[in-house]
């Protein structure tokens, strides 16, 4: 038998000075329980408030509702004991209403009020800096757990206790956790996206991300389709050893005639008939830059690695690879911010190439270069990496060894200095440390209803920093590109 939802506590709270990290940052984030009834208006609770109104409040995001589920959630995934109703910035804490179930557009009567559900909670850094767990907004994404905004529809009084009656159910069926993960996480079902452009109740500004993702998809597949179908033998030229265990193998067209380029990040798909039978396929980032003559994959002998063996002791000069044409959207940008290029051991490969891209252009763009590997044995092309930085005027480089110093690890790259940046990360999960990848944080001021990959030119301020943090259960390098300069 399903247990009607109920209201577990009304939480409110004024802005406050909270200091963070050696600075000051006005939040609203500290909510506490109200005792009796509280008045719901159509922009706020009586007794609340928000400190960054550009990402939080407003008739789309009057109320926050988390669910008492995702307390216990985080109390046993933190081992804590000590979390209270509104510690989670939560206007309303309630028993259901779980973010897999509740959908956009779905109507609320709770007491005397009546709300619709617009968006889920936006990722932004302070529900960690209340918590006191900095990887929390990156984690609340990866987990499913965002909770939701409700803009009022009638206004009136609330009190804990008061069950909650669902008067209508949104249209498009997508729950708040699906909505979440269309903007935040990769994989995006394009069907989704264009049903979640037709909910009336979704908030303007995740409308608007959604249709600009819809957009960019459509370019994308006019502009950047394969290069030819399917595979078409390419001829090695050289296979060169940059280091005991990774070759770089060098491919041209059989008949001599030029390659289409490439964009910088992109990989090749191998059909390789000599490492087994049937022929087995495998991936490998490009490392070479974009417009070469030949392309250029550098791969690392696996343990037990059928082709990254035969391609590292048995593939000669001569011989031929099925190959497909160049595929990926990891891919440097055009814009003209700072760039960082973050990387451990073969996963420096992709961002090699965006390196050469950038030093072909003579670009003049900040470039913070880090790469992570065991030591300088195990630190293939480093001379080719530090010949290109060193052709850039405003490149940074900085290299981890972990037989030295340790993993590259989070409280490593937030000691560097701050910068300003658009990123883009090349991570493998197992080289740097065990459950590290990349996120951002959205800082003061920054918009936080655009996904990390697409704050538009006109909508950001600078950025004094981008915080790195754990974003679980991600098996493939991640991109994150935060670009934008005032």
């Amino acid at each position: 038998m399903t247990v009607p939802p109920v209201l577990l506590s009304v939480n409110v709270g004024l802005p406050k000075n909270v200091a963070w990290q050696g600075k000051t940052v006005y939040t609203g984030a500290w909510k506490h329980p109200v005792d009796g009834p509280a008045i719901v208006r159509r922009l706020n609770i009586d007794g609340d408030g928000q400190g960054d109104l550009a990402g939080h409040g407003g008739e789309q995001r009057a109320v926050l509702v988390y669910q008492v589920q995702s307390y216990r959630h985080w109390q046993q995934h933190f081992e804590r004991d000590d979390l209270g109703y509104g510690q989670f910035g939560e206007n309303l804490t309630v028993d259901g209403l779980a973010d897999d179930e509740v959908c956009i557009g779905d109507r609320y009567r709770i007491g005397e009020a009546e709300f619709e559900v617009t968006q889920p909670r936006v990722t932004c850094y302070r529900v960690g800096l209340r918590l006191g767990e900095p990887e929390l907004s990156a984690l609340l994404v990866s987990h499913h757990r965002p909770g939701f905004y409700m803009r009022v529809l009638r206004e009136g009084r609330i009190r804990a206790g008061d069950g909650i009656v669902k008067t209508r159910t949104g249209p498009g069926a997508l729950s708040v956790a699906d909505v979440d993960a269309l903007l935040y996480l990769p994989g995006r079902d394009r069907a989704r996206l264009r049903a979640a452009v037709r909910i009336p109740a979704l908030s303007p500004g995740w409308q608007q991300s959604f249709r600009d993702l819809l957009a960019e998809d459509t370019v994308a597949r006019a502009d950047t389709g394969p290069a030819w179908a399917g595979f078409r033998p390419l001829r090695v030229v050289k296979v060169v050893p940059e280091s005991a265990t990774v070759s770089s193998v060098y491919l041209t067209a059989a008949d001599a005639s030029p390659l289409p380029p490439a964009r910088a990040g992109q990989y090749l798909t191998l059909r390789v008939d000599g490492a087994g039978q049937p022929a087995p396929v495998r991936s490998y980032s490009l490392s070479s830059a974009p417009g070469a003559c030949a392309y250029r994959i550098s791969v690392k002998r696996e343990p037990h690695g059928l082709v990254s063996g035969y391609l590292n002791g048995t593939l000669r000069p001569g011989a031929t690879l099925e190959v497909a044409a160049p595929r990926g959207d990891f891919v440097l940008d055009d814009v003209t911010g700072p760039v960082l290029l973050i990387s451990a051991g073969i996963g420096v490969t992709p961002v090699l190439a965006m390196l050469h891209a950038l030093a072909a252009r003579r670009s003049e763009r900040d470039v913070w270069w880090i790469h992570g590997a065991r030591g300088p044995r195990e630190h293939p092309l480093a001379a080719e990496a530090h010949a290109l930085l060193a052709s850039l005027p405003n490149a940074r480089e900085h290299v981890f060894y972990s037989a030295t110093s340790g993993r590259l690890s989070k409280d490593k790259l937030l000691a560097l200095p701050p910068f300003m940046l658009g990123a883009q990360a090349g991570l493998r999960p197992g080289e740097i440390g065990q459950g590290l990848d990349l996120t951002g944080h959205f800082l003061e001021g920054v918009h936080p209803e655009r996904r990390l990959d697409h704050i538009p030119r006109k909508a950001a301020p600078r950025w004094h920093r981008v915080l790195l943090h754990a974003f679980e259960q991600n098996p493939t390098p991640a991109i994150l590109h935060l670009s934008r300069q005032d």
